[in-house]
């Protein structure tokens, strides 16, 4: 059965969360394959996607962000309709009629496509992050697979398009955390925008922060920190307080991240956080079963500092 046979009679991806939920501290993902109307195929997390539909008749209003076609109705919800072809720059010969229906911070919207494939699981140690390529589109892709034949698969940073499409989350009026002592976050999370807003809210809590663009990038520089404070003498757990991370990264996601912490001892007492625009039932099993200590949602920020905060005091 394809994938879009599978999701026409409007199955929720939770009705798959057992086996999804396996996933976790595999370090596989799966992608939904789709193209927009050009010789290039991209993907996205299943994760993200809650069905595959028809779009039906999509309604203009007025002021609609670029890209944006309309608002539509689905099952009693009421969505922005993102047209991905013409936001990507790509023109299609003909109206897209397929929709990915997709949750997004709690949010539902509708992707416009061509039309949707299949799903691949890949190994994220295969998937190769993009910062730095140059490319027309490059700053709405965050990795890069290939498929079995060779063919290149751009994943999509949802997080980067809807950034553009609809503008930033602003960080509101964060206070400041009082300690007699200096405190660092630790932070890893592969997409620009997140990177910004996180470090954003923590220089409000007035709190010092390190960083890392990916899952495999923030273990090695973990453990260089974790060799350096064994060999003065130190604790980890004085160096740094809290371990933000989000799910999904390139070369080595948050659960496999969380599993190699939890299970060095150097990290005892330093509580990980899951911080993931992916907020349904299955991915916050898929932490707990990894070890997560606490999960939220992007992005909010008097969310994030309200669970921060009691960790920093």
């Amino acid at each position: 059965m394809s994938y879009t046979e599978e999701m026409s009679s409007s199955d929720s991806l939770l009705d798959h969360v057992d086996a999804r939920t396996n996933l976790a501290g595999t370090n596989k993902m799966e992608i939904l394959l789709f193209n927009l109307g050009s010789d290039e195929k991209f993907g996205i997390n299943v994760f993200k996607v809650k069905e595959v539909s028809h779009a039906g008749k999509i309604t203009r209003t007025p002021n609609m962000p670029g890209g944006v076609d309309g608002i539509v109705s689905l099952r009693g919800h009421v969505m922005p309709v993102l047209n991905l072809g013409r936001f990507m720059g790509i023109q299609p010969s003909e109206p897209h009629q397929t929709m990915m229906v997709a949750e997004y911070n709690n949010h539902i919207l509708g992707f416009l496509v061509k039309e949707v494939d299949r799903i691949i699981r890949v190994d994220w140690d295969k998937v190769r992050p993009t910062e730095g390529m140059l490319s027309d589109k490059g700053a709405l892709i965050t990795a890069i697979t290939n498929l079995e034949d060779g063919s290149l698969v751009s994943i999509l940073d949802v997080e980067q398009i809807l950034s553009d499409a609809f503008g930033e989350a602003i960080v509101g009026n964060v206070e400041k955390v009082e300690s007699g002592h200096e405190l660092c976050v630790f932070f890893a999370d592969d997409s620009m925008v997140a990177r910004r807003k996180i470090a954003e809210t923590l220089d409000k809590m007035g709190v010092k922060h390190i960083q890392a663009n990916n899952g495999q990038e923030a273990w090695d520089r973990l453990r260089t920190m974790a060799d350096a404070a064994h060999h003065g003498g130190q604790a980890m757990r004085d160096q740094m307080q809290v371990i933000l991370t989000d799910a999904e990264m390139p070369a080595m996601d948050g659960y496999v991240l969380t599993q190699n912490i939890k299970n060095d001892r150097r990290f005892d007492g330093i509580p990980v956080v899951m911080h993931s625009s992916l907020s349904s039932d299955a991915n916050r099993a898929m932490g707990k079963r990894v070890g997560v200590d606490y999960y939220v949602p992007k992005f909010d920020s008097m969310v994030l500092s309200s669970v921060l905060r009691p960790l920093l005091t």
